[in-house]
């Protein structure tokens, strides 16, 4: 006798039903051999000055932060730190001081990575430590914008920052790169590993070159070059390699990667990449650029980091979802662990998502993840959207797994709509593990860990301080820092400035611009070096500034400056300048196209003299000693009505800065 239609309807919805909530099933096993040994997970400073206001941050809160980072089994607790070799020049949002601004010049109390490096070993003294330079001083390009002019300088620069921070610092530089996002040099790769060898430094393993192609074809038809190179590195690859990559039999890492705003779609985008680089790409390293936003809102890529620490002044930051997010893996996993094979504990999920898993022999932990966000919001790297629908998981756990009775569980949601806040990094309930398999329900945005190892704790401290604006009035007499360091608040745009001893008693330790020879640049750099203070939406300003100029010099107060980073060299605003030969000039832009107004000045290079910027009502005023030598009307020369405040040189040539003054 045939169906009824309400029979077909019937047993059609009743196959739906089913097939909707029935656990779809995945094997966990460690039969037949293991994948990829695991990496770690770690963070960028740098490319550039992304660390430049942690420095400052006052007890506790700087420690706090720092925690959150590195701390094993309290937050990101990151297994890897990558930062800039400074090569004083513009690198995204800020230049770095290099450790060899000339080539008869050395110093490795410059800059504050070899601080950050020291602060993260102190607490996870395993944490891997990883070089790259973006720039390079002048010198190295001997008249060319190459650091390849002649590779054995560049090879001995590298080298001795390698070795200056085992000297100086007790720092082991686990990996070194070539040159961040740009061409390598076969010759110079060799001679880095050749050199690397001859002074004792085996250890040091290379990471080339950020361009996957090339560098995988190279290393394809290149024993030697195969040998040398320990890690491809590639930049946002989109979670994906391709099989030629892959053919090389080299580890792979995604060696930077991320640079989206630390909301919780940002999370999102951080755990799909951290599981997925693997599932789709074989990674087993991924670096977040950046480690921590400690620099000012206004700078490009705002608050593309970990976490957000950019109010040195309050105290205040901000501990984000993509802290938790990382823990998830770094809290039940080490490096050297090894993940398992893909179809076998490593793979996606059929209704979207996906899991890897990962033992050391005895433990096992497994990742889940189920993220919906596509790439119109992933700013990079490009990702495809993804549908994702709630469904029952099963888990058959097999070979050396299949005796484990419980597993350890944490989890996440995340949550876009605003309404109601993400739940981030719960512990549940253990679950149970019964005949080798369990069973549990996923939805769509959520992030699981099951583990068996008894680690893990979402540490915490009491609420940071409230964010507050900049501080006016602000001052700054420098004598209170340790040499060669950078004064705080200030955000090196073009140039470097540094502490240093003025040799004279009316001005003990003063701001110094230091680099007076135009860089091998990352992003083309600046005309006129220049530091940048304070809030970018202020509009009116009282600056002042002690000054001492060399011959064929000069020094320059600025306000409104438009723009940041690698953007600085084209910045509008208004820059007022003074010149050795006692003449002054006004402009509407950095890169000095527009003079507003000229004149002379009384002024001698190698004496002091005090420089003073009004601007109110949209009327600008310039003193020097107190002496009026302009005003100007703002809204009729195409100056923009808001910016920085900054202090500057209209060439690289020295100058001296002193007792700051900001109302």
């Amino acid at each position: 006798m045939g169906k009824t239609r309400l029979q077909i309807l019937f047993f059609g919805l009743l196959f739906e039903f089913i097939s909707r909530h029935s656990a779809l099933s995945y094997v966990v096993s460690d039969v037949g051999g293991l994948g990829r040994r695991y990496d770690g997970i770690g963070g960028l400073s740098g490319g550039g000055a992304t660390s430049r206001l942690l420095v400052n941050y006052l007890e506790p809160y700087r420690s706090e932060i720092l925690d959150y980072l590195f701390k094993p089994n309290f937050g990101a607790s990151l297994t890897l730190l990558k930062v800039e070799i400074g090569g004083d020049s513009q690198s995204t949002d800020g230049t770095e001081s290099s450790h060899m601004h000339t080539s008869d010049d050395e110093n490795y109390q410059r800059g504050y990575e070899w601080w950050l490096m020291k602060e993260a070993k102190k607490r996870n003294p395993n944490i891997k430590l990883y070089g790259l330079p973006w720039a390079f001083p002048g010198w190295i390009g001997n008249g060319t914008q190459s650091p390849y002019a002649n590779i054995d300088v560049t090879v001995d620069y590298i080298i001795r920052w390698i070795q200056g921070a085992k000297t100086h610092h007790n720092l082991t530089i686990d990996y070194i790169g070539i040159w961040n996002e740009r061409p390598f040099n076969l010759p110079y790769i060799k001679l880095l590993r050749k050199t690397l060898d001859q002074r004792g430094l085996k250890g040091t393993l290379i990471v080339a070159a950020d361009n996957l192609e090339l560098i995988s074809i190279a290393i394809h038809n290149d024993r030697e070059l195969a040998k040398d190179v320990a890690v491809i590195g590639v930049h946002y690859p989109g979670t994906t390699v391709t099989n030629y990559t892959l053919e090389t039999g080299k580890t792979i890492w995604s060696s930077e990667d991320f640079s989206t705003f630390n909301d919780d779609i940002g999370a999102g985008c951080w755990a799909r990449i951290l599981n997925q680089n693997y599932v789709n790409g074989m990674m087993t390293c991924t670096i977040s650029w950046n480690l921590v936003a400690s620099y000012y809102d206004a700078l490009p890529y705002k608050r593309t980091a970990l976490m957000t620490a950019n109010e040195p002044w309050s105290g205040y930051y901000d501990v984000t979802d993509t802290i938790w997010v990382t823990a998830h893996t770094t809290q039940f996993s080490q490096p050297g662990w090894m993940y398992l094979r893909h179809g076998a504990g490593v793979q996606h999920l059929d209704k979207g998502g996906s899991f890897v898993s990962l033992t050391d022999g005895t433990n096992l932990t497994i990742i889940v993840e189920t993220m919906t966000h596509d790439h119109s919001v992933c700013i990079r790297p490009y990702l495809p959207p993804y549908d994702v629908a709630a469904q029952n998981v099963t888990f058959n756990l097999q070979g050396s797994f299949a005796k484990i009775s419980t597993l350890n569980v944490w989890s996440s949601k995340l949550r876009f709509d605003g309404q109601q806040p993400s739940s981030m990094f719960v512990k549940k309930k253990p679950i149970k593990v019964v005949k080798g398999s369990f069973t549990f329900t996923i939805g769509p945005d959520e992030i699981y860990t099951f583990t068996t190892s008894v680690m893990g704790r979402k540490g915490s401290y009491q609420a940071p301080p409230p964010s507050k604006p900049f501080p006016l009035p602000y001052s700054d007499n420098f004598d209170n820092y340790p040499l060669y360091s950078e004064a705080s608040n200030f955000a090196d745009q073009a140039g470097v400035w540094e502490i240093r001893d003025s040799n004279n008693s009316s001005h003990k330790y003063v701001m110094e611009q230091v680099v007076t020879d135009y860089p091998v640049y990352w992003c083309e750099a600046a005309r006129s070096p220049v530091s940048v203070i304070g809030k970018h939406s202020w509009r009116d300003i009282n600056v002042a500034v002690d000054v001492i100029i060399g011959a064929n010099g000069g020094a320059f107060l600025a306000h409104r400056i438009k723009s940041g980073g690698c953007q600085v060299r084209h910045s509008l605003g208004l820059f007022f300048m003074v010149y050795s030969n006692a003449t002054f000039s006004v402009y509407n832009g950095i890169d000095r196209q527009v003079c507003l107004s000229t004149g002379k000045v009384n002024v001698n290079p190698g004496s002091w003299f005090n420089m003073q910027l009004l601007i109110k009502d949209n009327e600008a005023s310039g003193f020097v000693g107190g002496k009026l030598l302009f005003s100007l009307q703002l809204e009729k020369d195409g100056i923009p009505n808001i910016g920085f405040v900054a202090i500057g040189t209209p060439d690289y040539t020295w100058a001296q800065f002193d007792n700051f003054k900001l109302e």
